[in-house]
């Protein structure tokens, strides 16, 4: 198995949304868009980042003398602050300093052996509900060797293999990674390009065109569309999904739709990133607006389900 570390930010266990039975899902680092609804904020940036609970800090100023970047200072009113011109090197000085819980660094390098040894830990409830490993993020695609050598190792031992995806990325990257997947979990965000750029930083014209080659490919897909209110829940939102989406329906390696109704649960990140939440208004859909979606989608014959955390 070739060697290769990847930058993750979380190692989840017992998950069930993500793919077919139990799970573990192996979140990397670093993702090109910037979606304003994004739950794991700090999967974006494929480097360390402090994470500062301020409400638990006790202004001890341990974490000060700990860190050797110069990251945490305290202020002339004695103070806890973070310089966000400092670069954190990961090394979790602080991090194992506090005594409070109020700092955490996302980030950690990780070989494969070592992903493949926590992956292993759970076999006995992959094989008893067909599940299996997911990578997710951020997004995996932007670490490709990494993902590739991780996929492959978990194919080897018969692990079945998912990868939760935006799809923007060059395509022999996403063929490379198909190779090894079992099941791709892709998001559609939105059809029309430019108010996908507005909502995400990015274009779709990547993303539309590695949704076609998965699936004319036989690769198994499962379109997966997070919604918001006002953003792109409306019935022209829906008739472009399914004219994108017809020629495929009766593929087998189609696997559906599954709607992802907008939730807050990466809310406190941001703060705790010093970031502004980018969301304005209320974004959320009541039963009636998911039923109507639901009805449109069954309508064509789509097999649709919506996952709710």
């Amino acid at each position: 198995m070739i060697q290769r570390k990847a930058l993750i930010f979380n190692i989840q266990k017992y998950n069930m949304y993500d793919g077919p039975g139990v799970r573990t899902i192996v979140f990397f680092k670093g993702c090109p868009l910037r979606c304003k609804w994004c739950s794991n904020p700090e999967g974006q940036l494929r480097q360390y980042q402090v994470l500062y609970r301020q409400a638990s800090c006790v202004q001890c100023g341990a974490c000060v003398a700990a860190c050797p970047a110069g990251v945490h200072r305290m202020n002339a009113a004695g103070r806890h602050e973070i310089d966000e011109s400092a670069e954190c090197i990961g090394c979790r000085k602080c991090e194992k300093a506090c005594t409070v819980n109020a700092l955490a660094i996302a980030g950690e390098q990780r070989t494969i052996s070592d992903l493949m040894d926590v992956i292993e830990e759970d076999r006995p409830f992959y094989e008893l509900s067909g599940g299996g490993v997911t990578l997710g993020g951020g997004e995996v695609l932007m670490q490709p060797e990494a993902a590739t050598s991780l996929l492959m190792a978990c194919k080897q031992r018969g692990l079945h293999t998912a990868i939760e995806t935006c799809g923007y990325a060059r395509p022999e990257v996403v063929m490379q990674a198909a190779e090894y997947t079992d099941l791709f979990l892709y998001d559609v965000k939105l059809m029309d390009t430019d108010r996908h750029y507005e909502q995400t930083g990015v274009h779709n014209e990547w993303i539309l065109n590695n949704l076609k080659c998965l699936l004319e490919n036989r690769n198994n897909v499962m379109v997966r569309v997070p919604l918001l209110k006002g953003v792109n829940d409306s019935d022209q939102d829906l008739r472009q999904l399914i004219e994108f989406l017809q020629p495929y329906k009766e593929y087998r390696n189609f696997k559906g739709i599954e709607l992802l109704p907008y939730h807050k649960m990466g809310v406190s990140k941001y703060a705790q990133l010093r970031w502004e939440y980018p969301v304005t208004g209320t974004p959320d859909l009541t039963d009636a607006d998911l039923a109507r979606i639901e009805d449109g989608l069954r309508q064509y014959r789509f097999p649709v389900t919506v996952v709710r955390h």
